[in-house]
């Protein structure tokens, strides 16, 4: 569904919501699906669980098109599988070629054994920037929220709301696009996991503004 922040307000206080619990639509819209992405239960409510093969879904839309801010969250399930993952991916349409061009917003992961750790990161035209600690390791198999967000200066990432880094951006707003969910959006290193919500807000919020599960994460799937 799409949640409005302020009822009535410009469309630059517009919060998107994203849930995952159906494979013809999320967030209103149509969901192109690939592989065979399942939905399942979780402890969070239904999730889509993707199988780092081939299972991925493309969206129509890049939900922070515009942003000069912003908060990337999602609520999250790593079950392992290949080092290197990306399972989230906001695309900005462009040309193949020249300083503009893969201006983008990425969530991936880096598998370490039998844990993992958070990699954000942000491109565009003048900027490029990585928030990827291997130092800050998290168990697989359970349920995360992780969120990246941008306030006019300083680039941060979070796992359960504790800072996982930030530095200092000159970012500027991308343009319109699509997403692609469980993969990158030229379908190359998968995701073996599971994803419940997404929520992608034009302003930072603070820890205590994310979203919150309707019960504790860390119950096993």
């Amino acid at each position: 569904m799409i949640a409005l922040v302020v009822g009535g307000a410009p469309a630059t206080a517009r919060s998107w919501l994203w849930t995952f619990d159906r494979l013809d639509r999320i967030g209103g819209l149509a969901a192109h699906v690939e592989g065979h992405p399942r939905v399942i239960d979780s402890p969070l409510g239904k999730a889509i669980a993707f199988n780092g093969v081939d299972d991925a879904i493309f969206l129509d839309r890049h939900p922070l098109a515009g942003a000069k801010a912003f908060t990337f969250e999602a609520y999250f399930r790593p079950d392992g599988g290949a080092a290197e993952q990306r399972w989230f991916h906001l695309q900005q349409d462009e040309p193949k070629v020249g300083p503009a061009a893969n201006t983008r917003f990425l969530f991936e992961i880096r598998v370490v054994g039998d844990r993992w750790y958070l990699d954000a990161f942000v491109h565009g035209a003048s900027y490029a920037r990585t928030l990827a600690f291997p130092e800050r390791l998290h168990p697989l198999g359970q349920w995360y929220h992780v969120a990246q967000t941008y306030d006019g200066r300083t680039y941060r990432s979070y796992v359960d709301g504790v800072l996982q880094g930030e530095a200092e951006l000159a970012f500027t707003p991308q343009g319109l696009g699509h997403t692609s969910v469980g993969t990158r959006i030229d379908r190359r290193d998968y995701f073996r996991g599971a994803i419940r919500q997404a929520r992608f807000t034009p302003r930072a919020l603070a820890p205590e503004a994310f979203l919150t599960p309707p019960v504790a994460r860390h119950a096993q799937h």
